[in-house]
């Protein structure tokens, strides 16, 4: 019973180590449009999934490079790739990258 509590004590700690909030973003000749979330973790890591009005679907992973700063990868079920920064103040932000060859911009939060 005793091995029960601390898991479950556990698993309760481990889910408010995280955070979830929303995305939008968009090429920057407004050809394509982003919807999704982000999810950043305890540990100054995150992940990032948007739905683009043209079905495209982009994951992306990041880590927090200082306080306020992070980067990452974006990868598009189209193949399209890319790098990405972005500077956040904990509960919203806004960042910039590349889907391929087009500039991309987006922001997230409350």
């Amino acid at each position: 019973m005793k091995k029960l509590t601390i898991i479950s004590i556990l698993s309760i700690l481990l889910v408010g180590c995280s955070l979830t909030l929303p995305v939008t973003g968009s090429t920057e000749d407004g050809s394509e449009v982003f919807t999704g979330s982000a999810t950043g973790y305890i540990d100054r890591s995150g992940t990032i999934s948007l739905t683009s009005n043209k079905g495209t679907v982009v994951h992306g992973e990041f880590v927090y490079i200082n306080s306020r700063q992070g980067e990452g990868v974006f990868r598009c079920t189209d193949g399209r790739t890319g790098p990405f920064t972005f500077v956040s103040t904990g509960r919203r932000g806004n960042g910039r990258g590349r889907l391929g060859n087009q500039y991309f911009t987006f922001t997230f939060g409350e």
